[in-house]
């Protein structure tokens, strides 16, 4: 059954039906009204303030977080910061109190140094560039190799759920969400829809997908907030038709 709400002004967003994280991959991303992505390169500008708050309480209800290294560098990432609360929320889930780890798909091997801190990020790479980049060796990092010439996306799931970082939630870009759709890897998709037209913004350089037919999902949650943005909430259905 979907649920439908309303958030007034200094509502938490967080609060309504996000936590737990589920086990596999969640992916959060944000669009405008008329469906891009994000508007000059950075999803940002799209952003209000109830959008970031739940960004950073739906990081800390995952064991890792998932991001392309084109996103990592247009948006600046660095390693997650949590607020107290989310610190006791991680432990009342069973999960650790400390952050978790940023894991980056770079098909160069090359991280942003905005990267680095308390908190090493894991770099996930294709074996050519393991061999011909070795500059990133020295950078204080876990590297996974998956796939020979290209990122297996499908394989450094499988790595990440091997090391326990089971539950993924995955920040874009557009490139890597297709790459997860393509592999039929997405298990509850959460979608911020913002009030704003932003026109043709060309992010990301995915290829046309070779789904046979569009994979469906079931609505969870409807939430408007007062300033008119939308957070809707996807799992898939199960094989068959069921919910």
């Amino acid at each position: 059954m979907t649920e439908l709400g309303r958030l007034d002004a200094g509502a938490a967003v967080e609060d309504h039906g996000y936590r737990p994280a589920p086990e596999g991959l969640r992916a959060n991303m944000i669009f405008s009204a008329d469906g891009a992505a994000g508007f000059q390169g950075r999803a940002g500008p799209l952003s209000c303030p109830a959008d970031q708050r739940l960004l950073v309480a739906l990081r800390a209800y995952a064991d890792v977080v998932l991001v392309g290294a084109g996103t990592a560098r247009a948006e600046r990432y660095g390693p997650v910061r949590l607020r107290p609360d989310h610190r006791a929320q991680r432990v009342a889930l069973g999960l650790s109190e400390e952050p978790p780890p940023i894991a980056v798909v770079s098909a160069s091997g090359q991280l942003p140094e905005t990267m680095f801190g308390a908190t090493p990020p894991i770099l996930i790479t294709s074996a050519r560039s393991a061999r011909e980049n070795t500059a990133f060796r020295e950078t204080p990092c876990q590297v996974l190799t998956c796939g020979e010439d290209a990122v297996d996306i499908a394989e450094a799931l499988a790595r990440l759920h091997s090391l326990g970082l089971r539950r993924v939630l995955c920040e874009g870009g557009p490139t890597l969400l297709d790459e997860l759709v393509a592999a039929d890897l997405v298990d509850e998709l959460c979608v911020t829809l913002a009030p704003q037209l932003a026109g043709s913004q060309p992010l990301g350089r995915g290829m046309p997908s070779g789904l046979p037919a569009p994979a469906g999902l079931r609505l969870h949650h409807v939430l408007v907030s007062y300033d008119d943005y939308l957070f809707l909430r996807y799992r898939r259905r199960a094989h068959g038709g069921g919910g």
